[in-house]
């Protein structure tokens, strides 16, 4: 997805160990470390207490890190959770008859919420969560609106499929910070706050019955696409 926004972008390749989440926070400073400006982590698990400690290894300025919210609809996962990263929510994507020739909706899989552990970014002001709020923004990622993929190992019986969960929005994210070029004046996930212009906003939807912003698509900035999704460059 990360070379199908982003043709030109030279891509890194670090395989964690194990899928533990001290293994695959080692891969995340192991590709810091290496240079990559944009990281994408198409994983998540449940968050938990010291969640708080294990952010660390995503606290890399300069560095554009994004992380899927999750497919199972609201709730917060981590590291999608940690104030480092941009957090990634999802839409399903239609044709329309309108001027953008698309039109969105929240995906019922994305997730979303108040995170438990994590201490709110300065950059965030909505009243509904006294911590982080999961998403900041978002891509499709509904399987039934999903992405083309070619496939040439036969899995499935090969040809041209369609992919989808937060795990395709994440690299699609990476991949428009890669093409924005901008990543190393970057504060974590906070640019697209303030550069809201440059985003889709996306009103309708749910993702579950919160019965808020949290769950549901809204004008302005809403938990399960964040502040929309890309229309250019220009938000990252």
């Amino acid at each position: 997805m990360a070379s199908a926004i982003c043709p030109n972008c030279k891509l890194l390749l670090v395989e964690a160990k194990t899928n533990s989440f001290t293994n695959l926070a080692a891969a995340v400073n192991q590709a810091a470390a290496q240079g990559a400006n944009a990281i994408s982590n198409s994983y998540g698990g449940a968050e938990f207490s010291g969640e708080t400690s294990s952010e660390s290894s995503f606290n890399h300025p300069g560095v554009a890190i994004t992380v899927s919210s999750g497919d199972a609809g609201y709730g917060v996962e981590f590291p999608a959770a940690s104030q480092y990263v941009t957090a990634v929510g999802g839409t399903s994507l239609s044709r329309a008859g309108n001027a953008r020739g698309w039109t969105e909706t929240v995906w019922s899989g994305a997730g979303s919420g108040c995170s438990a552990y994590i201490t709110k970014p300065s950059w965030q002001a909505d009243a509904g969560c006294a911590r982080r709020t999961v998403a900041d923004v978002s891509a499709v990622a509904d399987p039934n609106t999903g992405v083309a993929v070619y496939d040439t190992f036969r899995i499935r019986g090969g040809g041209w499929l369609v992919f989808g969960g937060t795990s395709v929005s994440a690299p699609i994210i990476a991949g428009v910070y890669a093409l924005a070029g901008n990543a190393g004046s970057l504060t974590y996930g906070s640019y697209s706050y303030s550069h809201t212009g440059s985003l889709f906003d996306v009103t309708s939807g749910s993702n579950g019955n919160c019965g808020t912003y949290l769950c549901n698509g809204v004008v302005g900035f809403d938990g399960p696409t964040g502040n929309g999704t890309p229309n250019g460059t220009g938000a990252f």
